[in-house]
């Protein structure tokens, strides 16, 4: 079992880990019985829009200590999601979301501006990029093409989920119509588009952003 005791909830987060069940066994053993509440999709692991009017419904029903609403899935489906965006973002009085997951690219990039991460998997390496986002230009983004041009589509959505992380660490902040092209690009992979040409509509888009 991971080691998860660095785990602080007392904010809403996302959590991307090996077990889902393990994770949920540590969270229920620290958090209060009374004030937590697990939504998962019991036939199947995937978070469907079903799991996400329940979460919205039991964030508004009110309540005057701590509530810990748990959102379980090894996927989560982008309709959904799309759903618990206005209550992600501006949680009912008390309410904190805990986002369970083992797949950071099943989460849409809109979320993952709004809510901190945690990135606990220890079996494999969350992938990185060697780029400067505040300093991207053509002879970059043409050595990025060059060095890629068989990546997997897996590879591609992690390295458009680490891209936006770096906005991140980085401070760039995005309009909600860029935070909107990762997103697309996310969708684009999943209908298996050729990943390389994803990436690289995505990084010239940063490349134009900074010579605007």
């Amino acid at each position: 079992m991971l080691n998860l005791t660095d785990i602080k909830v007392d904010t809403s987060t996302i959590l991307i880990v090996n077990s889902i069940e393990d994770t949920l066994s540590y969270l229920l053993s620290i958090l209060p019985t009374h004030s937590s509440r697990i939504i998962k999709n019991e036939e199947k692991d995937e978070f469907l829009i079903a799991q996400a009017n329940a979460a919205i419904k039991e964030a508004y029903i009110a309540s005057n200590n701590k509530k810990y609403i748990i959102l379980c899935g090894k996927t989560f489906r982008s309709e959904a999601q799309n759903s618990l965006l206005k209550v992600l973002e501006e949680p009912p009085k008390n309410i904190v979301f805990i986002i369970v997951t083992t797949t950071k690219s099943t989460i849409l990039p809109t979320i993952f501006s709004r809510i901190p991460h945690k990135y606990l998997k220890k079996s494999e390496e969350s992938i990185s990029i060697d780029l400067d986002l505040k300093r991207l230009d053509l002879k970059e983004i043409y050595s990025f093409i060059k060095d890629n041009q068989k990546i997997s589509k897996q590879d591609s959505k992690d390295i458009v989920q680490s891209i936006l992380f770096k906005i991140s660490e980085q401070r760039i902040r995005l309009s909600e119509k860029e935070l909107e092209i990762f997103s697309n690009s996310i969708k684009l992979l999943d209908l298996n588009s050729r990943p390389i040409n994803v990436l690289t509509s995505l990084l010239l888009t940063l490349e134009q952003r900074e010579n605007k």
